[in-house]
Order: structure tokens, then sequence, then C-alpha cells
């Protein structure tokens, strides 16, 4: 670790004051009105909520999980007025290569706890939350696009002393992971994204698509149909949002479980199926116990109105899909960057740091070997 006095140790330290109320509120729930439809064509069906919350309650410990992160180095600094937290685990290899993971949303640097040990026997591992998200805390300000938090990590990694690393992300993690490429390229020596980090531009009838791809597309239509109103209200009222998920647990426990529900292994019928159920209750907690509902959903809102020409990254790029809960596309991966490593796995979905940490791990090892 640098000297640098910018950087400063952090643990997670809750007051059991805090762990008390979460417990007393999911105690008070109001619930909806039951609907009579028990399947999730609505929504979260309220007895697995009704379930779930009661164990979040009484049955889950927040205490474990709190060691199990402060197990690994934690800092804090503040990069352009933003106060930014990350968990930094050198390799006992000193000439191992630096690695920058970013995680998307609704996950946190939990995402990545069953990756630490295994990939720090080949890199140093420097795990921030993105601002507005965990630790790091509610942005302090408007116009946190991905592209700002890349320059962000660029800073980070310079005030860490590496000036020559690799970076990796899913979800909006990929997105900022390719634009940290943008920023920094003579830095940055590869990037490897899950996921991808482009919607299809093909039509379902494209008779140039394969049948995985065609697949892809009908997944990807699905999901904007059936379950693609989250990003309209993210990207349109963040703010609005906030104050429900602010004050009920319950209320955040359901927006994060609907998503994962719907992004996740369409094999596995219940979001705990797919992801640990202490692993996903401890993500919903940190977005509880940090206040960052709405700060975390603004990220869809800047990104909206940020968006706009993509240039292509020159970068070398490894792309990962899980299943065909990842949607995207070679031909439009490979205009948005190098592209010089494909895998496509049968097992997994979106958020494959947590559901397929086995198949993820093996990926960015094979593809991170050329530049280490």
């Amino acid at each position: 670790m640098t000297n640098d006095s910018m950087i400063r140790p952090f643990r997670i330290e809750i007051p059991q004051a805090q762990l008390d109320d979460l417990r007393e509120r999911l105690g008070r729930t109001r619930w909806p009105a039951e609907t009579g439809v028990e399947d999730w064509s609505r929504g979260v069906p309220a007895g697995y909520l009704r379930e779930l919350a009661a164990y979040w309650a009484d049955g889950y410990d927040w205490r474990a999980w709190e060691a199990r992160l402060n197990a690994h180095p934690q800092f804090t600094t503040e990069i352009d007025g933003q106060n930014v937290h990350f968990i930094h685990v050198r390799s006992a290899d000193p000439g191992a290569l630096p690695l920058i993971l970013t995680h998307g949303w609704p996950g946190s640097v939990v995402e990545f706890l069953d990756l630490i040990e295994p990939l720090s026997r080949d890199f140093h591992l420097v795990i921030p939350s993105i601002p507005g998200f965990g630790f790091s805390g509610p942005t302090t300000g408007p116009g946190w696009t991905s592209r700002r938090v890349a320059a962000a990590w660029a800073e980070l990694m310079r005030r860490l002393g590496y000036d020559r690393y690799g970076a990796q992300g899913g979800d909006f993690g990929a997105g900022i992971s390719r634009a940290l490429g943008l920023t920094a390229p003579e830095n940055v020596v590869a990037v490897h994204v899950n996921g991808g980090t482009t919607y299809p531009s093909a039509a379902e009838d494209d008779p140039t698509l394969t049948e995985r791809e065609r697949a892809r597309v009908r997944r990807m239509n699905e999901f904007m149909t059936e379950a693609g109103g989250y990003i309209a209200i993210q990207s349109t009222r963040p703010q609005t949002l906030a104050y429900g998920l602010t004050d009920s647990p319950a209320g955040q426990l359901a927006w994060i479980v609907d998503k994962i529900r719907d992004m996740t292994d369409l094999a596995k019928e219940l979001p705990h199926e797919a992801i640990d159920r202490d692993l996903l209750l401890t993500d919903v907690t940190i977005y509880w116990l940090t206040g960052t509902a709405g700060s975390s959903a603004a990220l869809y809102y800047e990104d909206g109105r940020a968006w706009g020409g993509r240039e292509r990254s020159p970068v070398p790029t490894g792309v990962a899909l899980f299943t065909v809960q990842d949607i995207a596309l070679r031909r439009d991966e490979e205009k948005a960057a190098e592209v010089v490593h494909w895998s496509d796995f049968d097992r997994g979905g979106h958020f494959a740091a947590m559901e397929a940490p086995d198949l993820l791990l093996g990926d960015m090892r094979a593809f991170f070997s050329a530049y280490r």
C-alpha cells in the first residue's frame, strides 16, 4: 500500500442500534393486500417475501458477514469530492498484475467475496464501491456517470502506485471497466467483462444470427417487456423511488430480489436457488445500512443523459457470457472494443461472480494470463 496520506484504513462497524432498528422495522412491515397470485408474473410473491423478510429479521447474521468483509484490508479516499471505499488485497507474488474489479447494480463488493482468495494468488486486487453505492455512501452531487467513475478509478490506481493494470466487471461494472480503458489506455493492459457492454442491435428474425444469438435477442425482448420497468423508473425518477426504499427494508428487499430473480439463471426458479440466501441478504443489507437506494439508482439517470457516441476501446477485451441471460452479440461487442477473447457458458446468469464464480474465475485467469 502506498503511503499516500489521502488513503485511510476502514473497518465496517455497524452500531447495534442500526441492526435493532432494521429488525424492528421488518417486524412492523405494512404488507400490501394479497392478490391471490403466487407466481412472479406481477412481481415478488407475497408469501416468498414474507418468508425471506422473516429470515432476514431472525435468522440472518450480519455480524458474521461483517467479519468476513473485515477480514480483507479496506480503505477510503476522497476523489473528485466523493468518498470512495475499496478493498485492497495484495498478492504474495510481488510481480502480480494489479486488477480492479467493479460491481454493478443491484450489487456491491460482496459479489467478489468468493473470488478474492483464489484471484489474489495471481493478482493484486482493488475492489471499490461505486460512488453512490455501499460504503462509498451516497453521492454528494449530480453528474456521477460511468465515465466519471472510470476517471475516479484511474486516479485511485494512480494513488495506489499502479501504472499497469487490468480491469474486470459485470453489469455497470462492465461499462465502467470499458470506460476505464478509454480513460487510461496507457495504463489498462486488458479488460475482461461478463455479460458484455452492449444491447443487441439485430432483430430476432435476422437470418445471419445463430440460434444462440437469436435466443439472446428473444430474451432481451421478453425481459424489456416483462421486467424492464425498473430501468425506466431509475432512469427518470430515482429520487422518488428513494423515499420508499430508504424507509422500508421490506421495500428495499423486494426491489432487489425482483431484479435478482429476473436476471439469474433461468434454470433456477427462486433467487436464493441461484445465489446463496445469506449472500443475497448481505447485499441487500448493505444498501439498507448505507442508505444508497436512491444514489445507486441515479447511475441509470446519469448515464441515460450522458449517453452519446460510443468510442471504440482500443484495449484488448475479453467477454464472457453466461447462458442467454447475458444478451450481448459478438458483432456489437466488436464494434465497442477490441475483442480478443470470447467465452459462452451454459451455466450461470447475469451475476456470474455470485452464480458461477468457478467459471468466471477460470475465464479471467485464462484471459489475463497473456498480460501477467
